[in-house]
């Protein structure tokens, strides 16, 4: 039923212009629709990223947003030079190197946004 319909994600925060910053200036995302201290939606790529303001912000423990990149590498090399600290994780099956998480042909990097959203890149 809903195999041909878009989704899009949804992120909680509790300062939207703080958020607005990070997605905007440190992502690249193109805002595409303000509603005034309640929402921000972001263009990224074809899909769209709902930021929202909520009291449970950054409660989420799981990943949110997962942006398939073709080089994880340069990807994280540069969002480090932006000010993105990248997270490391023990997970079965996978190696590091550096901040990238390495198992069999994929390859991952997670990081955080200001409210603690967990988002990631990766490839194959």
């Amino acid at each position: 039923m809903l195999g041909n319909t878009d989704a899009v994600a949804n992120l909680a925060v509790k300062n939207l212009e703080v958020a607005k910053k990070f997605y905007q200036d440190t992502l690249g995302l193109t805002e595409v629709h303000v509603e005034e201290g309640e929402l921000v939606v972001f263009k990224s790529g074809s899909s769209s990223i709902n930021v929202y303001r909520s009291d449970y912000a950054g409660t989420n423990k799981a990943t949110a947003v997962t942006w398939t990149v073709d080089s994880v590498e340069d990807t994280v090399r540069a969002l480090k030079t932006k000010g993105v600290a990248f997270e490391h994780y023990d997970m079965p099956g996978m190696t590091r190197q550096g901040d990238v998480h390495l198992g069999g042909n994929l390859k991952v990097a997670w990081f955080k946004d200001p409210d603690g959203n967990i988002l990631n890149l990766a490839s194959r």
